[in-house]
């Protein structure tokens, strides 16, 4: 089985127009992305950097969790407690705020599964963007969801391309 350090060093696998990720048997997972995709989450970090300055905002995050190496299209975490993690290929800690830029191929257990996993690491809120900009909130522990964040509030519930 390849480490997520392996993965992430294998030259066959630089720059693919893919968002890639492991499973619990450390198989790599592939799933295609749109150029919305990736609008969504240059939006979404740009607002996360105004709204919450001092912290550190992650694209393509690459989160360790019981079931294998997930990667958060965005994530917000507290400088403190990214300081450990600096230069480390995934982290053993999920970040306090975790964004999931919608896609067809993702479905509502995938999303479920991602945010309790990312809770079990240590993440607060589970943000998705839906396909439309619609921006929801859920607090990462117990799926309950919200009118807003608690951790950002400023942020919009809604993202125009």
């Amino acid at each position: 089985m390849l480490t997520w350090e392996e993965i992430c060093s294998d030259p066959h696998l630089q720059n693919l127009p893919y968002k890639i990720e492991q499973d619990r048997y450390g198989r790599i997972l592939m799933s295609p992305v749109k150029s919305d995709h990736s609008e969504f989450q240059g939006r979404i970090a740009a607002l996360l950097a105004r709204f919450l300055p001092g912290w550190s905002i992650l694209v393509e995050c690459a989160i360790d969790t019981a079931q294998g190496t997930k990667v958060a299209d965005v994530a917000a975490m507290t400088r403190a407690r990214r300081l450990p993690y600096r230069g480390a290929a995934s982290l053993p800690v999920a970040p306090e705020i975790c964004v999931e830029v919608q896609s067809g191929s993702n479905t509502r257990e995938e999303l479920d599964e991602k945010r309790r996993l990312y809770a079990a690491g240590g993440c607060e809120e589970f943000w998705t963007c839906a396909e439309d900009g619609v921006v929801g909130f859920q607090r990462a522990r117990d799926g309950t969801r919200l009118l807003r964040s608690g951790i950002c509030p400023e942020f919009p519930p809604q993202i125009d391309l």
